[in-house]
């Protein structure tokens, strides 16, 4: 097979050795020339993936028409906010029969629209032509090609096997879903989770404070899903709580790590002057909690990070109204 990738970021980058091990030819397109040279010349990408060496049949290039025309399965690892932007400049160029696969963990601030949605409004395709690849996967490690395992969502069952064959190899493992929303609400939401932790942990909580963030979100990610129309059983894996217990409890999650700073110094400027690459969950929080309540999903620990990121609230305060929050019973 062949396959394009855009984005020469950290995912981007490890998906294009994926697909390359997985016995796949594959060609990268990134906006940053040096990047790109670095990735054709050296076999490295030191900016993103520092320390790893790529294979070399990985090729990447600058010219976007050139990407797009090396194959039918493009594969996109852009930031989420930029994606709508991208697809409107690469439109002239995406020709109907390719099939768009999403790796991307937001909601659109603006519009509160999901990735796949973006995909097929802007295309003006059906979301049968459309992908999700989403799951515990963490780029630092999937490089080294620790064991991993990910969800392949689509309603279109043809796409599903287009990607289990794609991304299968030794160390990395797929699984079919035709729930594509509740996957895709799914790894957007629990991105919100994990700077909670990352707060909680900046703050010096310990892992009995984790431990009720982290459960008590999955009851959020779970509720917000159900809220439209998600397979419930889709938070109890790799999509739901696989991919939470990920973010939340490594030091390699950007959610995580963007809260600890956030916790520790309660200030939003100075987290992101300490972590300037994309934190997905800052910018959807805003719009995941206008989502939830429009179903009338309760959603408190989304709701104060939401303040938080806006600079309404601090971490402290948030924390503490947390244990203010009216009581139901636990599994509500």
């Amino acid at each position: 097979m062949k396959s394009t990738v855009l984005g020469t970021g950290a995912w981007g980058t490890t998906l294009a050795q994926v697909i390359v091990d997985a016995g796949h030819e594959v060609l990268m397109w990134g906006r940053n020339s040096d990047v790109v040279a670095e990735i054709n010349s050296l076999h490295t990408n030191e900016k993103f993936l520092p320390g790893s060496i790529l294979p070399e049949s990985i090729i990447a290039t600058t010219d976007i028409e050139r990407a797009l025309q090396f194959s039918d399965l493009i594969i996109l690892a852009v930031p989420a906010q930029t994606l709508r932007a991208n697809l409107q400049a690469w439109l002239p160029l995406i020709t109907p029969e390719k099939i768009l696969i999403s790796t991307l963990k937001g909601i659109e601030a603006d519009t509160h629209s999901r990735m796949t949605e973006i995909i097929a409004a802007e295309l003006g395709i059906s979301l049968d032509r459309v992908g999700l690849i989403t799951g515990p996967n963490l780029a630092g490690e999937l490089i080294l090609r620790q064991p991993a395992g990910a969800v392949a969502a689509s309603p279109q069952p043809e796409v599903v096997t287009a990607m289990i064959e794609l991304f299968t190899t030794p160390y990395f493992r797929i699984y079919p879903s035709s729930d594509l929303v509740g996957c895709e609400l799914a790894g957007a939401t629990k991105s919100v989770i994990a700077l909670a932790v990352g707060m909680a942990i900046g703050l010096g909580y310990g892992e009995n404070t984790q431990s009720m963030i982290i459960t008590r979100g999955l009851g959020e990610v779970a509720r917000f899903g159900i809220g439209y129309g998600a397979d419930p059983l889709t938070n109890l894996g790799l999509a739901g709580m696989g991919d939470l217990v990920a973010s939340c409890g490594s030091p390699l999650s950007r959610n995580r790590t963007f809260g600890e700073v956030l916790g520790k110094s309660g200030s939003i400027e100075h987290a992101h002057l300490a972590m300037p690459k994309t934190v997905e969950g800052v910018a959807s929080a805003k719009a995941i909690r206008e989502l939830a309540h429009r179903v009338g999903v309760e959603v408190p620990i989304i709701e104060v990070v939401s303040e938080v990121v806006s600079g309404t609230m601090t971490p402290t305060a948030a924390m503490e109204h947390l244990m203010t929050v009216s009581l139901r019973a636990e599994l509500l």
